[in-house]
């Protein structure tokens, strides 16, 4: 990249870009795009660039410092190439949308081959060249420890193509979708098999999201995805078999395309309802499915949330976790439209699980509970059946108990092996399982929760309080 017909060349690619459009403005593109103009200004069309009186090194060591901080702030030093990869398998466009749902208009897969051949020239653009010739101004004007700097700078940025650095992402990013070098428009076929996959744009990056916001009801925006998820798999947990079974049987058959029942997770706290859930969207983010979270202070924007996820092609859990009522209110009311009877249902990409403590899902007062002998009035208990009505339109309720002292040391033994804390001789294991018993009287009571909270007590490898 030594003359003005080449910076010509990069500088047309990026402004040409039309599908993926979006890319010309974020800061990386547009930190080089300035730094290119400036170099426009001090090349010719035939020969090698030259620093021109007109010109401050000062600008250009500035839109070079730009162009690096936005590397680095990106991905901790990412290379060029390996961020233009990124940025462009995850682009949210109308292009992406459609391989996502499998129907795309023929203009726009020849937009899309052209500028997918426009980012592979992009991505492998010669940093190391053009750190070179800055290098070369810098020391003509006398800045030579700069012109060091720069020239080593844009090596190093160079030296590694790995994408996936310190990407606060869940799901795995394919390798080799994109080649350096290479035409980019020829893989769009590859393209098109991820996407249709793993979904486009941030649904394709996260399994798990929860909903933000009404400000953009109707938007995907308003699906923030967790970056941080529970990575809780199948195999971490033990006990209470037969209640995993149905909600993994459920979501098989949902991601089948066959008829599948929202769940209600019903049973005493802290007995791996919710992980159950987490668990199996873990298990099958691979498949396309995704799970959204939606709090109880957002269910009156469910009806939103559904148009949301009903335009795109995966298949979405929505999740509520410790679901309850205080009244039966106009949430209450509009949520069990929902799950059955309503004029909006749900659509087929998209089934509803709930857990809660509460067997009725709402709070139960004794003036609920009239006596009809007293009043002689058989319709004093319609408030109590509204109640129960809500529960009952949940296809399947799954319980889930507190257990016995056996299982808990069960599970307890599980997890302690599980996270290398549990010996295999017979006097530790005994101590280990005494241990767990003392813990559950002291706290919490027996649960799978007790028992995960007493075996990281004994990871972290302090004392216990019946010691102290």
């Amino acid at each position: 990249m030594n003359s003005a017909d080449d910076i010509l060349k990069i500088r047309a690619d990026i402004a040409g870009l039309s599908v993926f459009s979006a890319l010309k403005r974020y800061p990386l593109v547009q930190s080089l795009d300035a730094l290119l103009a400036e170099l426009s200004r001090v090349s010719s069309a035939d020969g090698p660039l030259d620093l021109r009186p007109d010109v401050s090194p000062l600008d250009l060591i500035r839109d070079w410092a730009n162009l690096m901080e936005t590397l680095v702030r990106r991905n901790q030093g990412g290379s060029f190439y390996a961020q233009i990869y990124f940025l462009t398998i995850t682009d949210d466009n109308p292009f992406t949308r459609c391989l996502e749902s499998r129907s795309c208009h023929p203009t726009l897969y020849a937009l899309a081959v052209s500028d997918l051949s426009r980012l592979g020239r992009l991505a492998s653009f010669d940093l190391p060249g053009l750190g070179a010739h800055l290098s070369s101004l810098l020391e003509k004007a006398g800045l030579g420890e700069s012109a060091v700097y720069i020239e080593e700078a844009a090596r190093l940025i160079s030296s590694t193509d790995s994408i996936w650095g310190s990407k606060d992402v869940s799901l795995d990013i394919p390798v080799g979708l994109f080649l350096k070098n290479a035409d980019w428009g020829k893989s769009l076929s590859a393209l098109a098999d991820y996407i249709r996959t793993h979904g486009a744009g941030e649904l394709g990056l996260y399994r798990s999201f929860f909903w933000a916001s009404s400000v953009q009801a109707t938007s995907v925006a308003a699906l923030r995805p967790v970056l941080n998820p529970d990575p809780i798999g199948l195999a971490d947990l033990s006990g209470y078999e037969d209640q995993r079974s149905v909600v993994t049987a459920n979501t098989l058959r949902f991601l089948e395309g066959k008829p599948a029942n929202n769940l209600l997770l019903y049973g005493d706290r802290g007995t791996g309802k919710s992980a159950t859930v987490k668990a199996v969207c873990h298990e099958y983010a691979h498949r396309g499915l995704r799970l959204i979270e939606v709090r109880k202070e957002h269910l009156p924007e469910l009806p939103a949330i559904l148009d949301t996820l009903a335009s795109r092609a995966l298949r979405f859990i929505v999740f509520i976790d410790d679901l309850s009522f205080e009244s039966t209110d106009d949430s209450f009311t509009s949520f069990k439209g929902l799950l059955e009877g309503g004029v909006k249902s749900r659509p087929d990409n998209v089934v509803i699980y709930a857990t809660s403590n509460r067997r009725h899902l709402v709070k139960e007062r004794r003036s609920d509970r009239p006596n009809a002998a007293e009043t002689g009035d058989v319709r004093a208990f319609d408030t109590m059946q509204e109640q129960f009505s809500l529960a009952d339109r949940f296809g399947v309720t799954v319980v889930y108990t507190a257990p016995t002292q056996d299982e808990y040391l069960q599970i307890a033994c599980f997890i302690g092996q599980q996270r290398g804390v549990l010996g295999t001789g017979e006097a530790e294991l005994q101590h280990f399982r005494d241990n767990a018993l003392r813990w559950e009287r002291w706290f919490n009571g027996r649960s799978p929760r007790t028992a995960v909270q007493y075996v990281e007590w004994v990871a972290g490898g302090a004392g216990f309080p019946w010691e102290i």
